[in-house]
């Protein structure tokens, strides 16, 4: 740990765990104190400088930060996750094993992300389907991006999408519908263009 970085009370870290210069780790959220919420970093992961992670995460070994990355509370994050730097994961997120997050992204309430996922440089997920209306909360749904599915640079996905197994959506797309298994999508809004099958790796 890092003298520069602040780490509070319950945070319990495995073996060479290194973390960079001006992180906080296990800020609490609001309504709780430090310490209320035990926070979990596994061996070996690498937190990069300017890194903000509040308590109540557990998280696997192996995982890795970018610069300025902000992972909110209670989130579930698997073994070998690596999330780029200013990407932002909100509270109450699913991220599995050997999950890639690239730069940028943004990751909101009530998302799943299953293991061996791929999410390119400033992909959006959505949760809210009518923002700022007075039940909004109630009714929030992040996406779901199953197992072994990538989503390219810029994609913008709605909420309660899934995107299905090993799925491939194209850059710039914006995603207002389920994804089928190993099916290749693009466009706005995403439509099916190919199956994984027939594609040349």
């Amino acid at each position: 740990m890092n003298n520069n970085s602040k780490i509070y009370k319950g945070v319990k870290s495995g073996t060479d765990v290194f973390v960079e210069e001006y992180c906080i780790i296990g800020t609490p959220p609001r309504n709780y104190k430090e310490g209320d919420l035990e926070t979990v970093i596994g061996a070996g992961s690498h937190i990069r400088s300017h890194t903000v992670i509040y308590a109540g995460n557990r998280i696997g070994e192996n995982f890795q930060t970018g610069n300025k990355v902000n992972i909110r509370e209670l989130n579930e994050i698997g073994d070998n996750v690596s999330i780029g730097t200013l990407s932002v994961i909100e509270h109450h997120v699913r991220i599995g094993n050997n999950v890639r997050i690239h730069s940028q992204a943004f990751v909101p309430e009530y998302s799943i992300i299953e293991e061996n996922a791929w999410l390119g440089p400033n992909v959006v997920l959505t949760n809210a389907r009518y923002p700022l209306s007075p039940e909004v909360k109630k009714d929030l749904q992040g996406p779901t991006i199953k197992r072994g599915a990538k989503i390219g640079a810029n994609v913008t996905i709605l909420p309660g999408i899934t995107i299905g197994e090993k799925a491939l959506v194209g850059a710039g797309s914006v995603v207002t519908k389920d994804v089928p298994d190993e099916s290749v999508v693009a466009g706005n809004p995403a439509r099916v263009i190919n199956d994984i099958s027939k594609l040349p790796y």
